[in-house]
């Protein structure tokens, strides 16, 4: 039960490194999908989207890693993403610095 936790608390720390956030993606779409869409954009290095184990279907939200900044710009300077007649919800994650976090103990 600890190491689950540890896993999920690990992915929850290395989704901070991920470039943004897309989230209404339709049922149908694959991962492999969404990520031949946004390589138009810029190179993709990763597209983490999530199922779930009890319906199989993944939960239509992903994140998505580009290579460099100038990549998200051009995601974000579109004014909207569809894929398959669906307008995509886009949010870009803010990448914290650790001097930016709280310690507790200060």
């Amino acid at each position: 039960v600890r190491a689950a936790s540890a896993v999920r608390a690990a992915g929850r720390r290395s989704r901070r490194l991920f470039d943004i956030f897309v989230a209404e993606i339709p049922w149908t779409v694959s991962s492999k999908e969404l990520k031949d869409y946004f390589s138009q954009f810029g190179s993709v290095q990763r597209c983490q989207l999530p199922f779930d184990r009890d319906t199989g279907f993944h939960r239509r939200y992903c994140w998505i890693k580009f290579s460099t900044p100038e990549d998200v710009q051009n995601v974000l300077q579109k004014d909207s993403h569809v894929l398959e007649g669906s307008k995509l919800a886009l949010k870009q994650q803010i990448r914290r610095r650790r001097s930016q976090r709280r310690n507790p103990r200060e």
